[in-house]
């Protein structure tokens, strides 16, 4: 009995040793991710800030949604033509350090276009829409909308169009990579979304 009760004793402190001495995750290489990141140039910036209304800011991004969604166009999970093909030639460390690279920069403020929405988008951003059981914008994306690391993305300055084309692209359902979203979306109307897109462009 003892022999084995030093036997077991053995194995679980030699797992443990063993668990103790795994090599740490190793760290985003900067560098590299900015090296990266001068092929999204065209469309994303050098540095991810403000270009196209179109395609979406990065700079500031949390690193972790980032990988997740680079992870899901190469996946074909997100469909976009353009982002798979760039994804796909990216490995799981290029997506890291691009990512860390991307959130390492200040996001720099943006500004709402349509003074007559930003009340509605306000409204619906901190409040939802209880008749419709919509929840609130700022219960997952934070009242400043810095957003959760991984799941929900920082939204404060995003450009008002790229956030409208993707509510739209959820209510759809040609963004299927979100079902919390599309649930969402489907139960808001036109100028519901252009209005809380505006009102997050100005989110600071």
């Amino acid at each position: 009995m003892k022999n084995a009760a030093f036997l077991l004793m053995g194995l679980v402190f030699t797992a443990a040793t063993s668990a103790s001495e795994a090599p740490a995750p190793a760290k985003p290489d900067l560098a590299k991710g900015q090296a990266t990141a001068q092929v999204c140039a065209a469309c994303h910036t050098a540095d991810g800030s403000r270009g196209s209304p179109a395609n979406p800011i990065l700079q500031g991004q949390h690193a972790d949604y980032l990988v997740k969604q680079l992870t899901e166009f190469k996946a074909g999970k997100r469909d976009n033509p353009v982002m798979k093909g760039m994804a796909s030639t990216l490995s799981e460390e290029d997506m890291k350090n691009v990512a860390a690279f991307y959130a390492s920069k200040q996001a720099k403020p943006g500004f709402s276009k349509d003074k007559t929405l930003v009340t509605l988008g306000e409204k619906i951003y901190r409040g939802g829409i209880a008749d419709r059981q919509i929840p609130a914008c700022a219960g997952c994306h934070s009242p400043n909308g810095a957003g959760i690391p991984a799941q929900y993305p920082r939204l404060s300055g995003q450009h008002s169009d790229y956030t409208e084309l993707q509510l739209n692209g959820f209510r759809a359902g040609t963004r299927g990579n979100s079902p919390q979203m599309a649930a969402i979306a489907a139960k808001m109307n036109d100028r519901e979304i252009k209005a809380v897109a505006d009102y997050i462009a100005g989110l600071r």
